[in-house]
C-alpha cells in the first residue's frame, strides 16, 4: 500500500513542474526541481509549455510584453494540468492573479546585465557606430544614454530569439554586439561568452531580473508551504519593492524601466533597502533616473510601499511621458 504525502496525493506521484520550452527555461527549472525533490522527497517532472511569447516572432512591445510568457503556464496551473510552476521573475505580470499564489522567490543571480561583444570587446572598446542587439527598450534607452553622456557612437538595434540567436548575430558579423541578462548566461553555463558586466550604474536591470518566482495553486495550501522552504526573504523584499516600482508606473516588461533594491549594511549588519528606479526615452535623450533608500523592510506591505514613493517621486519629474509602452 502506498503512503500518503504531506504534499496531497501519493509519495510514488512525480510532482508535475511546468516549464517554458526554452534552454534556458529548462535550465531554471530544472534547477528548481533539483530543490524540490530535496525539500519533499518527491519526484519532480518537468512539463513543458509553449507559450504565446514563444512563438510570436513581433517584438515584446507589440505584443504586450507583460504576460506574454506566463499566460500558459498559469492556464496549465489553474486546470491542474501541472502542481507548479517556474518563471522567470521579470516576466511576471505584476497583479497576482485570483488562485495563484507566489509560494517562492529563491535566491537572487547576478542582476546585471552582460555583453557580448565580437573580438572579445568591453563596452568602451567598441568602434564608432556600433550596432549592439537587443530586444529590450529598458536596455537601448540606458545604453543610447550612457554612450551620449560619454562621447560614444552606437546603433541599438531591435532583435528577438534564444540565447543561441542573439550570440548567433555576433557569431555571423550582423551585430557588434548583443546585451543579455548575465543570470541566464550563467544558468546556462556560458559566463565564459561575457565579454563585459555591464555595472549597474551604467545600465540598471529590469525589475526582478535574475530572480525566479515559483507559483502554484492557491489550494494546494501543502505544497506551497513546502516550496516555501526554497524562499530567500532578502531576494523576495528586494524583488517587492522593485516590482511595486513598476506597477505604481503602470508600466509593463516591455516599458523602458530599470530598477534595482540593494540591500545595504554596515560590517556584517542589513540595515538598509536602497531602490533605484529609470525611466527613459529609447534614444536616451531622456532619462529619469532616481533612488530612495529607507529600513530595510519586514512585510510585503512595507517594500511595496517604499516602490510606490519612488514610482512617485519619478513621475513628479515627468517620468510618464518616457515610458510609451503603457499596459494594456
Amino acid at each position: 500500500m502506498t503512503e500518503n504525502s504531506p504534499l496531497g496525493g501519493e509519495t510514488t506521484t512525480p510532482l508535475r513542474l511546468g516549464t517554458r520550452r526554452s534552454k534556458l527555461a529548462m535550465a531554471q527549472s530544472g534547477m528548481v526541481a533539483d530543490a524540490v525533490r530535496e525539500v519533499t522527497g518527491r519526484a519532480v517532472e518537468l512539463v513543458e509549455i509553449t507559450t504565446y511569447g514563444d512563438v510570436s516572432r513581433e517584438h515584446l512591445a507589440q505584443i504586450g510584453g507583460t504576460g506574454v510568457f506566463v499566460a500558459a503556464l498559469r492556464e496549465a496551473l489553474l486546470s491542474g494540468e501541472v502542481d507548479f510552476a517556474v518563471h522567470s521573475l521579470k516576466d511576471l505580470p505584476t497583479t497576482q492573479p485570483e488562485g495563484l499564489v507566489l509560494a517562492a522567490v529563491p535566491q537572487r543571480e547576478d542582476p546585471r546585465d552582460a555583453l557580448v561583444a565580437r573580438d572579445g570587446l568591453t563596452f568602451g572598446q567598441l568602434p564608432p557606430g556600433a550596432r549592439i542587439g537587443t530586444g529590450s527598450p529598458r536596455r537601448m534607452a540606458q545604453l543610447n544614454a550612457y554612450a551620449r553622456s560619454h562621447g560614444l557612437e552606437i546603433e541599438t538595434v531591435a532583435i528577438r530569439g534564444n540565447v543561441d540567436t542573439r550570440i548567433g548575430f555576433v557569431r555571423s558579423g550582423e551585430l557588434d554586439a548583443v546585451v543579455l541578462a548575465a543570470a541566464g548566461l550563467s544558468r546556462l553555463g556560458r559566463t565564459d561568452e561575457v565579454t563585459d558586466f555591464l555595472p549597474v550604474d551604467t545600465v540598471l536591470p529590469a525589475p526582478g531580473q535574475g530572480a525566479l518566482a515559483v507559483e502554484c495553486a492557491e489550494s494546494s495550501a501543502d505544497l506551497a508551504a513546502a516550496l516555501a522552504e526554497l524562499d530567500d526573504p532578502y531576494t523576495r523584499v528586494a524583488v517587492t519593492a522593485e516590482r511595486a516600482l513598476l506597477n505604481a508606473l503602470e508600466a509593463g516588461c516591455s516599458a523602458p524601466v530599470g530598477a534595482l533594491a540593494d540591500l545595504l549594511a554596515e560590517g556584517q549588519v542589513v540595515n538598509e533597502l536602497r531602490l533605484r528606479g529609470v525611466v527613459g526615452s529609447t534614444d536616451g535623450t531622456s532619462l529619469v533616473q532616481l533612488s530612495i533608500t529607507g529600513p530595510v523592510p519586514t512585510s510585503h506591505d512595507d517594500a511595496a510601499a517604499l516602490g510606490r514613493e519612488l514610482a512617485a517621486e519619478m513621475l513628479a519629474k515627468g517620468a510618464a511621458g518616457l515610458m510609451g509602452e503603457r499596459a494594456l
